[in-house]
């Protein structure tokens, strides 16, 4: 098993990170999104677009994190999570969004949301976001809508997520 080195994205990454996107999923859209969240002040936050590195420092993967609202308090979308197809399912995936939230934590953020698969990310504590009282703004299986409080002493806001523009919805 690699051990995957994780940092925070710096500008020279923007373009292995777009090839990543575009190799990992089957069209240019979130590739697409993710140049759009670059771009907006409001959602862009830096220090949390985590990438995996292999061991020529090469990068392999990426978990962002940008700004989104629950009913006006402030939450972290987990999205997009990408992995170069060659390397999915050795762990850079993983270790690429422990260190988002590792990152989001430390940075004295609480609550992340999630749409994915249900069977991937409740390894890293995420549950179903309507255990809070949170929906997405479209239908969506209860199941793949996921949060995570990261400080569960602290209170997290219920209601509609309100995403970026770039997300489009």
């Amino acid at each position: 098993m690699t051990t995957w080195t994780t940092r925070p994205e710096t500008p020279e990454d923007a373009a292995a990170i777009r090839d990543v996107l575009l190799a990992a999923f089957p069209t240019p859209q979130e590739a697409g999104i993710v140049d759009a969240l670059r771009a907006d002040p409001e959602a862009w936050i830096d220090g949390l677009s985590l990438v995996a590195t292999a061991p020529d420092g090469a990068v392999v993967g990426q978990a962002l994190l940008t700004r989104c609202h629950v009913d006006g308090g402030p939450a972290l979308a987990l999205a997009p999570c990408a992995v170069l197809p060659a390397v999915q399912r050795s762990g850079a995936g993983s270790a690429a969004v422990r260190a988002a939230l590792d990152a989001a934590g430390a940075r004295g953020e609480n609550l992340v949301l999630v749409l994915g698969h249900p069977a991937y990310y409740p390894r890293f504590g995420f549950t179903p976001a309507s255990g809070f009282g949170i929906r997405a703004p479209f239908e969506v299986p209860d199941e793949a809508m996921m949060a995570l409080a990261l400080d569960e002493s602290r209170p997290v806001p219920a209601g509609t997520i309100r995403y970026p523009a770039a997300f489009g919805v």
